[in-house]
């Protein structure tokens, strides 16, 4: 790829599955495969433009929009949006290949793909920020579709931004069709949506200290520490609570928040983190509050892994690359038992490298990892749920939802673990290799539609 400019983050997310797959006995098994692999680590479709719009002082903006269609051999291309202003096309092009396997691993028909823009939603009034998404969605409608392109919420989108990105697709196509996910609940969109990424990545990681344990333990009494404090690190907290575990930490863009009294954050305390995410303020806040001195420290310029002591599980919830090997020697050395990705690519290779070659050493003493692409797959997997709701013209109840949601992670999970032993042989008393296992997983089955389709012979 020497004629092509750098794209690290992509380039990153590639090697980690090709490394893989080589060290798998998958092209020993099927060489045929080889050629999948380079079929499918190019995308079906790129598309770049260009977004203007207006701010409130009537001076004429530009931003860049993109959209990777990257994979529909398993359905339509179904990826989230991104308002960030570190958004490129490498960026982009690393979450689309992800989103690709992810998506498969739910069962659900969806292919993968991502989009977004480098507007940084933070310091834009609500108007500035409606006239973007209306700017941006009069280029994006050209390309999507309910049957085509289902784009979702991202860093920067919630569902406001998602509803006035529908209401300017139905202006411009005179369609209402399910063309976003994570819609308004009265007028589209799924229940439990919002929490479904946070809510599936503990449902993911409750199977696997039952595997671990032998069902002997689950979160109860679990020292938990999580990175992040937007949708996926609030609702992985509140359910870890729910079931019995105490959340020593979150963290935002400028540091860590560390609770310092033995019952962790409480459910009342994250509402206000939640309030203060939308009024886009720092954590800093609430550990400066009078009614919480003494409670939390709030330490500027680091992620909380190595600030929090000892903890059995750890949860990045924020961005990719958020956990060094640095970082993972400190976990290591903090006996944490379990690390699984709430954010895409959280951890980097080096971190990678060092939880798998403590799994192979210590066996069952060992720290246990889990990639995004299973662990995280609760969001799209619901959002998956809301397109099968809108071509159904129901609405399901949250329960209903939380009940599928379960069963999607728990087959996540048993694939991604069957897979690993059947490609990996463990040693005895070792962890299957739940990255190796996700990676061919979603791999052969995106693979085996690609070829009945004719996209590699």
């Amino acid at each position: 790829m020497s004629n092509l400019a750098p794209e690290p983050e992509f380039e990153q997310a590639y090697k980690e599955l090709v490394s893989t797959l080589e060290n798998s006995s998958l092209f020993q098994k099927k060489p045929e495969y080889k050629k999948a692999l380079m079929v499918v680590s190019i995308p079906e479709r790129v598309i770049q433009f260009r977004v203007v719009w207006e701010n409130d002082k009537g001076e004429v903006q530009v931003n860049r929009g993109y959209r990777v269609q990257f994979n529909s051999a398993l359905g339509p291309y179904k990826g989230g949006l991104r308002f960030h202003p570190t958004v490129n096309l490498s960026i982009l092009k690393f979450l689309g290949f992800e989103q690709i396997f992810k998506n498969a691993l739910t069962g659900l028909n969806m292919g993968g793909g991502k989009g977004g823009a480098d507007f940084d939603p933070k310091g834009k009034s609500d108007g500035e920020i409606r006239k973007f998404c209306f700017a941006f969605m009069t280029e994006l409608s050209k390309h999507i579709s309910a049957n085509i392109d289902i784009p979702a919420g991202d860093i920067g989108v919630s569902p406001r931004e998602i509803g006035w990105m529908f209401g300017c697709y139905k202006k411009q196509t005179k369609l209402w069709e399910g063309v976003l996910t994570g819609k308004g609940g009265d007028w589209g969109g799924s229940r439990i949506r919002p929490e479904a990424t946070g809510f599936g990545l503990v449902y993911y990681v409750q199977h696997m200290i039952q595997f671990a344990s032998d069902g002997k333990e689950s979160f109860s009494g679990k020292k938990v520490a999580i990175s992040g404090s937007g949708n996926v690190a609030q609702y992985a907290a509140l359910k870890c609570i729910e079931l019995g575990a105490t959340v020593v930490s979150l963290s935002d863009s400028k540091g860590a928040l560390i609770a310092t009294d033995e019952k962790g954050i409480q459910p009342e305390e994250i509402s206000i983190i939640a309030q203060l995410k939308v009024d886009r303020k720092q954590l800093s806040e609430l550990a400066n509050a009078d009614n919480f001195k003494g409670k939390y420290k709030y330490i500027e310029g680091v992620r909380p892994w190595l600030q929090v002591g000892d903890v059995d599980v750890a949860l990045p919830c924020a961005t990719q690359n958020e956990v060094s090997g640095e970082e993972a020697e400190g976990l290591i050395k903090a006996n944490c038992k379990f690390i699984a990705e709430g954010s895409n690519m959280g951890c980097t290779q080096d971190a990678i490298d060092i939880f798998e070659e403590h799994r192979k050493e210590k066996k069952h003493e060992a720290i246990w990892y889990a990639p995004g692409k299973a662990a995280n797959a609760g969001g799209v997997a619901v959002s998956g749920l809301e397109m099968a709701q809108n071509s159904a013209r129901l609405s399901w109840t949250s329960e209903e939802v939380d009940g599928k949601l379960k069963g999607i992670m728990e087959s996540c999970f048993k694939n991604g673990l069957a897979t690993a032993q059947e490609y990996i042989e463990p040693k005895e008393g070792e962890f299957p290799s739940l990255v190796a296992g996700s990676n061919i997983a979603g791999f052969i089955k995106v693979a085996d539609a690609m070829k009945c389709q004719g996209d590699w012979w």
